[in-house]
């Protein structure tokens, strides 16, 4: 069998040449050995019908074999002819012909400086390609907490509302004053309350 890997061969075919010559010899080999027991087995039966003969078995099968060992050696040597020729000139790909996959790379063709640079310029649209996804992560975390501000100021108003519809209720409509009128309030409630602290100490005194 060749030595020769054939990568690209492989690579084209979807298997390797050595394999497919390498199936094709045990087959060969094994339609020889069960053509040799089909011929032993005629003559085997062709032996039981005779009378007179010096043949037995044994020796047939002693023959049978000895002919397979010649048949298995000269079929060596033309099957080693036929695999180079086949190797060579069937199962190889000629230099001319390029895989789908390889085509841009006959088509695009590149010196080693143009190939670092290449590099490089992949390098630095990577670098941009990062910077953009995470300045795009930060705006969407700025966007996220200006939502989450506009909902908390949503709310701020909606109590400043109802807290304006309170004051209308009592009588004021300007929210400086509303704040005065609780302030107000405030100060009347502290003021009781303080009496009533106060009274409770004296009743307790006495």
């Amino acid at each position: 069998m060749s030595a020769n890997v054939m990568l690209y061969e492989t690579q084209f075919f979807g298997f390797t040449p050595q394999t497919c010559m390498m199936r094709m010899y045990l087959a060969f080999q094994d339609h020889l050995f069960h053509m040799m027991l089909v011929i032993e087995e005629v003559i085997l039966k062709r032996l039981e019908s005779m009378r007179y003969t010096k043949l037995t078995p044994s020796s047939i099968r002693r023959s049978s074999e000895k002919f397979l060992a010649y048949m298995r050696n000269h079929f060596d040597q033309l099957f080693g002819k036929m695999e180079q020729v086949l190797l060579r000139v069937v199962l190889t790909v000629p230099e001319n012909v390029l895989l789908p996959e390889d085509k841009c790379q006959d088509q695009y063709r590149y010196t080693e400086s143009q190939f670092q640079e290449l590099q490089e310029e992949i390098c630095h649209l990577e670098h941009r390609i990062r910077a953009e996804i995470s300045a795009q992560q930060a705006l969407k975390t700025e966007l996220e907490e200006q939502k989450a501000t506009q909902e908390q100021l949503e709310r701020i108003l909606q109590w400043f509302d109802g807290l304006d519809n309170v004051c209308r209720e009592h009588g004021t409509s300007n929210l400086k004053e509303s704040f005065a009128f609780l302030k107000g309030n405030a100060t009347k409630l502290q003021t009781v309350m303080q009496e009533v602290e106060d009274k409770s100490k004296k009743l307790h005194k006495k």
